[in-house]
């Protein structure tokens, strides 16, 4: 199955906007630090699939607030971390984070476009990734930074928001696409033929699974727990945290019918 691209509008400029405002802090409500399905149940999942080892070096690549990055060094280890965000606001937030957690010098965050980072080649032993990449127009650029960051040998190891077994109509896919912000998902066939031509091989291209269950919590929870919450970010305007909410249920929706799941992806840059 191809990306879904269906009148596909966002760009870089509105996701920065929408993580520049309430949008993100409605979401890390909703999700905590770790904004990416499964949090950190998820993260160790990953770890686990891609082998993270103690003493590596690391680039998470549209890292937020750098959540991934406090995960990986705290409890895998990692020797040090360099997280990639193109949204300053979340960059400033997460080096305030890293600091108040005595990170700061293990952690790194660069506002940057993922896609064309200026960090030097074959520099890390893993690019990093959590459900972000969605929020990436050209992807095959992205693909083929983390390859370049990436040593020979060194592994890229991300999840990320993608095209399920069960196709979207386009006005499905439409909607999907404008109310996260997403210029386009890829596939779980996709990911694995970029990182292909961008000379890596594959090792894992997985749905998770868990997707249907963290959206049944999120949707519990904003219309059970923390409605004051959301309101409160929200400016207390209930219409708009209706609309969401009705928006949210449309995603919930794919998501039971896997027209929409988490991929887990983990491949090994080939030896030149």
């Amino acid at each position: 199955m191809s990306a879904q691209n269906a009148s596909a509008t966002a760009t870089l400029t509105d996701v920065v906007a929408a993580y520049s405002g309430p949008e993100a802090d409605l979401w890390e409500l909703l999700m905590g630090q770790q904004i990416h399905v499964g949090g950190f149940a998820s993260s160790c999942d990953l770890a686990e699939r891609a082998g993270i080892q103690a003493g590596w070096r690391g680039v998470d690549l549209c890292a937020c607030t750098g959540a991934g990055c406090r995960f990986l060094v705290r409890y895998r280890q990692v020797a040090a971390m360099t997280g990639v965000d193109a949204t300053a606001r979340m960059v400033a937030r997460g080096r305030e984070r890293n600091a108040a957690e005595g990170l700061a010098d293990r952690i790194r965050l660069v506002e940057a476009d993922a896609c064309a980072t200026g960090l030097p080649a074959a520099s890390c032993d893993v690019v990093w990734g959590e459900d972000a990449w969605c929020y990436v127009t050209d992807k095959p650029a992205l693909v083929r930074e983390a390859a370049r960051l990436v040593k020979p040998g060194g592994i890229i190891a991300f999840t990320d928001w993608v095209a399920g077994p069960v196709a979207m109509s386009p006005a499905e896919s439409r909607r999907l696409l404008t109310f996260m912000k997403f210029p386009g998902i890829e596939s779980l066939d996709g990911y694995p033929r970029l990182l292909r031509a961008a000379g890596c091989t594959v090792r894992t291209a997985a749905d998770t699974g868990r997707f249907p269950a963290c959206i049944d919590l999120y949707l519990a929870m904003v219309t059970q727990q923390l409605t004051g919450d959301a309101l409160r970010l929200l400016g207390h305007d209930q219409a708009v945290l209706q609309a969401i909410g009705g928006e949210m249920q449309a995603l919930r929706e794919l998501v039971h019918a896997r027209k929409l799941v988490q991929g887990a992806f983990v491949a090994v840059k080939d030896n030149a």
